[in-house]
Parts: C-alpha cells; structure tokens; sequence
C-alpha cells in the first residue's frame, strides 16, 4: 500500500457523512453540526488516557534529572507545540529554554505556510540538534495524521539519542506510533471540513498538550492545590494574580501578601511558605529546597520526609 492510498484511508481524510451537504446548510445548521462533532473530541481524548498518563510519567521522569520538553511538529500540530511551550514560563516559572516547541521551517512557519519542510526528516535532526537534543531529554512529536515525515525523522533521531519519545497522532494504527516510546492515538471521527485538521484534530492535540505539560508541572511541585505557585508575575494583570495566589493560599489579607511577596523577590511560593509557617524569606527558600520545591511538603517537613522514604522504598 503507498503513501497515498494510506492517507486517503486515515480518519483525518474520511468524508463524513453529516456534512457532504456543507455548502447547502444555512448558518445555524452548520455551526450547529460542527459543534454537536467537536463535542466527539473529549471523549476520544479520554479513551487515550492510560497513554497519556505514560506519556506524562515519562515526561516527568526526565524534567525530574534534568531533562527538557522538546515539542515537534509541523502546521498547526507544530504551532501548538510552540504555543504550549511558549506558556509554560509565565504560567510555571520556568527557564525558557526547558519547554521548547519545533515547528517544520523554523518561526516563519508560524504565521506562513513553508512548503515541503514538514517532508523532509532530515529538517527535523538539524532541528533537533540545533537545541542540542541529548538522552536527558523528552521529544514529543505531534502529527495529525500521523505520518509527517519531519515528526517520524525527528523521533527517529530522538531515540538513537536515547531520549523518550512521545508521539500524539489523530488516526488508529498511525506509521509514527511505531517510531515512538508511548504512542498516543485519538480518533476524532472525519472532520466537518474534509481533511481540515486544525479543527477536532487540532483541538484534541490543544488537550492532550495541556494535559501532558500541565500534569508534569503539578508533579515537579508548581502547583500547590490548585494554584500556580510558581506564576511569573511579568506584567500587572500577573503581578494581581500573583497576590490573589498569596492570599487565597494562606488565608492573609493583601497587604500582608504584598509585603512577604516582595520580600520574597517576587516569588509567590516562596511568599506562601514564609507566611503559612511563620518564617522569613531565605527560610522559606531553604525549606522550599528540601522539599524539591513542593510548597505542600516544605509547610509541613515530615510529609516530605515520608515521601522521600516513599520514593525509596518504591
């Protein structure tokens, strides 16, 4: 079977059924079909949980050593890498450079359609090596319909390296999931637009980035319930959030918030150990550092000494 008897099978390809009629539909009836077809993706995104939790574990793992996050990608799979990337350090607080999105074609292809890039695999191993790609590392490659050749390239390349290798493909059986560590599949059904996969396909790879980037955050200790901690207050509307934080985490009134967030530099984890456990910054730092930066196990010490034996034991 070739290349293009295979695509012309694939999920993202298929007709469907509800909207070989599009162009007769009034407005109403359209919007109201393509909503009742995106209401499909949570539940095929859901049906790929147990690969998802894999991917995340593995992801985890080697953020955890000293890894990086590498997404690969091309069109819209690879600007939803970068654009997931792109939020991990006014969300987290972390170093740019631990998240890193590749698109087919480099930044232009952003905002324009490069032709042939996402073809060439050996685009995606210059790519890849250009960010210094090692074993430390974890390479996700999205690719809607699961046989881009830059993703399969980079994947391939990825692994020889011996980092992980996560793929996230919108077609049961897809070529890349063989090129991977942990596959992720989600069948989403034929798009409203044949062919069209920055809609449910774009969509359920926007969920599973979500998913992936922010389940490994909650586990390297960036959130402390709910609340993201480690927010870079990098302008006003972050700066309020950063203290709304404060506040709703220890139970202070804003004006003792403000003063310990500022006396911790800006760092709102830092500010919510100090006051919940009655210390000064440096402190709190140093509690924070025992507890590998979980805010949880640094205001209460012996929950974070049960955990290490845990990991131990484990």
């Amino acid at each position: 079977m070739n290349e293009a008897t295979q695509l012309s099978m694939s999920t993202t390809e298929a007709h469907n059924p509800r909207t070989r009629e599009l162009d007769t539909m009034t407005i109403p009836e359209f919007l109201t079909v393509m909503n009742e077809e995106d209401h499909r993706v949570p539940d095929a995104v859901g049906a790929a949980i147990p690969d998802i939790t894999r991917a995340v574990a593995a992801v985890t793992a080697r953020l955890r050593a000293g890894g990086r996050l590498l997404y690969l990608g091309a069109g819209t799979s690879g600007r939803l890498g970068v654009l997931d990337a792109a939020e991990c350090p006014p969300t987290f607080g972390t170093d740019p450079g631990l998240v890193i999105g590749l698109i087919a074609g480099g930044e232009v292809a952003l905002t324009t359609a490069v032709e042939g890039a996402e073809d060439a695999p050996q685009l995606a191993v210059r790519d890849l090596d250009a960010v210094g790609v090692c074993a430390a590392d974890a390479v996700v490659g999205i690719a809607a319909s699961g046989r881009t050749p830059y993703v399969i390239g980079g994947l391939d390349h990825a692994r020889a390296l011996g980092a992980a290798a996560v793929s996230i493909a919108c077609n049961p059986g897809a070529e890349v999931s063989r090129h991977a560590d942990v596959a992720i599949e989600v069948d989403n059904g034929p798009e409203v637009l044949t062919g069209s996969t920055r809609l449910k396909a774009g969509t359920s790879q926007k969920l599973i980035l979500n998913m992936i980037s922010t389940a490994t955050m909650v586990q390297l200790g960036k959130a402390y319930g709910n609340l993201m901690v480690d927010v870079r207050p990098t302008n006003e509307k972050l700066l309020d959030r950063a203290l709304r934080i404060i506040v709703d985490a220890t139970g202070c009134d804003r004006a003792t918030a403000r003063a310990a967030f500022q006396e911790a530099d800006g760092h709102a984890k830092t500010a919510i150990v100090a006051i919940l456990t009655g210390v000064d910054a440096p402190t709190a730092r140093a509690r924070l550092t025992a507890a590998q930066g979980f805010v949880r196990h640094a205001v209460t010490p012996s929950s974070s000494r049960h955990r290490s034996q845990r990991s131990t034991d484990d």
